[in-house]
């Protein structure tokens, strides 16, 4: 349950920093909401699954799913370059999580 609770924890860690670029400086009320709900949500959720797994790994999963779907909403929803070096990168990050995962049972 604790890998639930952290990937969740890492899915409202992407909906805070994509959502960043719609707060245009947090002078956008409902964005700015938005994402001050996502993080307080994503902290609280790693919080949660650091109680059960080691820190250590709930931190590297943790911002390792928020890199990956940051980089990956910022491609779908902002246009940014989706080269083979960044693709190649994204998936690096993707292979040290799921080692994370497979070593830490």
């Amino acid at each position: 349950m604790s890998w639930v609770i952290l990937v969740i924890a890492g899915l409202f860690e992407v909906v805070w920093a994509v959502g960043l670029k719609y707060t245009h400086g947090f002078t956008r009320l409902l964005p700015s909401l938005v994402v001050a709900f996502a993080m307080i949500m994503s902290f609280v959720l790693l919080g949660i699954a650091a109680r059960s797994l080691p820190i250590g790994t709930s931190y590297a999963v943790w911002t390792g799913i928020g890199t990956v779907g940051t980089v990956i909403g910022g491609i779908y929803l902002f246009h940014e370059p989706r080269d083979w070096g960044r693709i190649c990168c994204i998936v690096l990050i993707l292979i040290g999580v799921a080692g994370l995962r497979i070593l830490g049972r």
